[in-house]
């Protein structure tokens, strides 16, 4: 791997560090049976590397540690809001910022804020609690996503972008009253964690302010969106990345932001936005479900750790080491012939479930069966974006309606696992793969209404 990789030391040194113990397989094969085939209810102790999320599994800087104890707990007034809110006019540029425990907090009012029964809300992908906060609120979610991106092994640069054609023509179907706003998912999880360039902005704002049509963004891994245009974006190979999401977020009229991803801390989320009379109404929401507006739904301290973690983030040192992990992981597995998602994104390897197993029906949720092996074979958690995620059923014949793509992601979590780790995941990965033969398919036994992959149980097919 040295000769193909440039290599690039963690920018950090480690001064904790927390056991992880592995288990024997007959241990992980009773901790399945319990849960009911569903990795994400086996308790993190029984999990040796643990790749389902980078969402608020990062290690926090000392420089965070220290602002921890600096929290002012005042429920009016907060002075680490004030922290917080600065950081976001200084990385982003926004005006306002409207706090939130998480991005769903975000989501949830925006969208109860800005939608109607019967809008539509066009994006590149929503993901999962994006599309449900929309549909609760009356609105359709629809993806006009490029089509470069369906090609999984083609190496096509901005495989995030939002396709402008099809936004052209969905604007025209429906007209632009019945659109409230756009939103562009950077990166895009969903997909591959792939980029959308700064061209394809520029186009979809411009698209957008001839309607009269707000563009915003969800903002959950801009720093990694602003390196990988640094990295293949025309023009832009000398600018800092820091620079580079200044001019990002010019041309969006607010954003959301999972602060658990790019914000580099455990919990938190936010509403950024320039509008004075957008930013009244969302306030006034904010109080009703999240707190009051110096705190929403955070402690002071989580604020102050918080405005650390934006500014941390664009440290294009950082973020060259953390986009080579995810590159290194990568590169092991196409070595080894293993079918992925090209070219590498910034959080997360994705596995092309359908080359993988591809004797397995999609009714028998491949990407859940891959999930277990890698848990039974050496301790790992992944997730599954398919069928289980994004599947639906037809509302008059019940039928299934599958989604464009079949995806098992391992998301890495951002200062916490060294490149060692990243061996033990690809071993894992390439011995589940030279015996997918012997590998069965899933069949649901249990579903809640909404969200089913979170609680879901299976039994193998």
């Amino acid at each position: 791997m040295m000769d193909k990789l440039e290599v690039v030391a963690e920018p950090y040194k480690i001064k904790v560090v927390e056991p992880i113990r592995m288990t024997t397989r007959a241990e992980r094969e009773q901790l399945l049976a319990k849960v009911g085939y569903n990795v994400g209810l086996i308790r993190s102790e029984n999990v040796y590397i643990d790749l389902s999320t980078d969402s608020g599994t990062s290690a926090l800087s000392d420089n965070q540690w220290a602002g921890l104890m600096l929290g002012d707990e005042a429920y009016h007034g907060s002075r680490n809001f004030y922290n917080l809110e600065q950081a976001v006019q200084d990385v982003m540029g926004f005006r306002y910022v409207v706090p939130t425990h998480q991005g769903r907090g975000a989501e949830n009012i925006l969208f109860q804020t800005m939608l109607q029964p019967g809008d539509v809300v066009p994006g590149n992908t929503h993901f999962d609690t994006t599309r449900l906060h929309i549909e609760r609120n009356g609105g359709k979610p629809v993806d006009l996503l490029t089509e470069h991106a369906y090609d999984l092994a083609a190496p096509y640069p901005f495989k995030g972008n939002l396709d402008i054609e099809k936004l052209e023509h969905l604007i025209s179907e429906v007209g632009s009253k019945r659109i409230p706003l756009i939103l562009m998912t950077l990166t895009n999880n969903a997909i591959g964690g792939h980029p959308a360039s700064l061209a394809n902005m520029r186009a979809v704002k411009a698209l957008a302010d001839r309607h009269g049509i707000p563009m915003f963004f969800d903002a959950a891994r801009f720093a990694e969106n602003a390196y990988f245009i640094q990295q293949r974006e025309s023009g832009y190979g000398d600018r800092s990345v820091a620079e580079i999401a200044r001019e990002m977020f010019i041309l969006a009229d607010g954003c959301t932001m999972s602060a658990k991803k790019d914000g580099l801390v455990n919990i938190g989320g936010f509403i950024a936005l320039k509008d004075d009379a957008l930013y009244r109404r969302l306030i006034s929401l904010l109080v009703v479900y999240e707190g009051f507006a110096t705190y929403g739904g955070l402690a002071g301290r989580d604020m102050e750790c918080l405005a650390r973690g934006l500014r941390e983030v664009v440290d294009d040192h950082y973020l060259a080491w953390r986009v080579r992990q995810v590159s290194y992981l990568n590169e092991l597995l196409r070595d080894a012939g293993v079918p992925i998602v090209e070219p590498p994104g910034g959080h997360a390897m994705y596995l092309d479930t359908l080359r993988f197993l591809p004797d397995i029906p999609r009714s028998q949720f491949p990407g859940v069966a891959i999930i277990v092996e890698l848990y039974l074979e050496a301790g790992i958690r992944g997730v599954e974006l398919g069928t289980l995620v994004f599947g639906k059923k037809d509302p008059e014949t019940g039928e299934t309606i599958y989604p464009e793509l079949e995806l098992v992601r391992l998301a890495i979590p951002r200062r916490v696992y060294t490149d060692r780790h990243m061996d033990v995941v690809a071993n894992a990965v390439i011995r589940v793969f030279q015996r997918r033969d012997e590998v069965r398919g899933m069949r649901i036994i249990y579903e809640p209404p909404v969200l089913r992959h979170f609680l879901a149980r299976f039994e193998r097919a």
